[in-house]
């Protein structure tokens, strides 16, 4: 069942935080608090969903206590690392290609964008949510999915920030823990996670949410996530092309180069 209503009046909210954040960002002059809103996107949007339904499904208070740990957990840990930093380079470049007036441009080049794909992607909650179905053992497939999708990015940002902030490692190349498998843990589990939120949508009769994960997976694999961070990152620490040569991208696997148990690489 699709309630045009109900998935308008999440945008809608969205869009409401997208343009308070905007103002934020405008008297900061940095762009880069978006990056905390992302995630919380999702909650207010299964808020949203969940106020317009008459009576709460059976699936309703699970996805809103998945959603909002995922959230929660996510926009904390990036605004404890981006806190006191400047503006990320990815919104110095964008920045700097569209002055003048990049203010006022940020609105719909950054915030009302980024809003929008929330947007979509979010359909899995939509669906899951306002679908009075019985749940079955695909939701609790989803749930397992979406449990090992949290563990890696959680367990992947904890092992890369713990990493960074020894002074040790300075010109270091992580390659510890989960990040010895992929060198994304994060982007993988972030994935996992919504594919489990998929499934619990399917449960629920909402294959029509399929666009949701498969936006999420794209974003992650070819525009904002490892192809963005690895565009250039070879030219500017030439340690990391060895670690790309022996580390999995995205998918988990064994180590490419038998024997190696190097927890990290120098920098040249």
């Amino acid at each position: 069942m699709f309630d045009s209503h109900g998935f308008l009046t999440g945008f809608a909210a969205i869009l409401t935080a997208a343009g308070i954040t905007w103002v934020v960002s405008v008297r900061k002059q940095d762009v880069s608090i978006v990056d905390s809103l992302w995630p919380l996107f999702f909650l207010i949007a299964a808020v949203t969903y969940a106020g317009t339904v008459p009576e709460p499904g059976p699936r309703t208070t699970l996805v809103l206590v998945l959603v909002g740990l995922w959230a929660l957990r996510l926009a904390s840990y990036l605004t404890w690392r981006n806190w006191g930093t400047p503006e990320d380079r990815r919104y110095q470049v964008i920045r700097r290609h569209n002055e003048p007036h990049f203010a006022l441009k940020s609105l719909y080049l950054v915030f009302s964008l980024q809003g929008t794909l929330a947007w979509i992607i979010s359909l899995p909650l939509f669906a899951a949510i306002v679908a009075p179905r019985p749940m079955n053992l695909l939701d609790w497939i989803g749930v397992s999915l979406w449990a090992v999708g949290f563990g890696f990015e959680a367990v992947g940002d904890w092992q890369l920030a713990r990493f960074k902030n020894d002074p040790a490692n300075r010109g270091r190349v992580m390659g510890r823990g989960l990040w010895r498998y992929t060198r994304h843990p994060n982007y993988f589990g972030d994935c996992c996670i919504w594919w489990g939120f998929y499934l619990t949508a399917l449960a629920a009769g909402g294959w029509w949410s399929l666009p949701g994960p498969l936006l999420m997976s794209f974003l992650l694999l070819w525009v904002s996530g490892v192809a963005l961070l690895e565009k250039d990152i070879g030219k500017r620490r030439p340690a990391y092309r060895d670690y790309i040569r022996r580390t999995n991208a995205f998918f988990p696997g064994p180590s490419k180069r038998a024997g190696d148990r190097t927890a990290a690489e120098h920098a040249v």
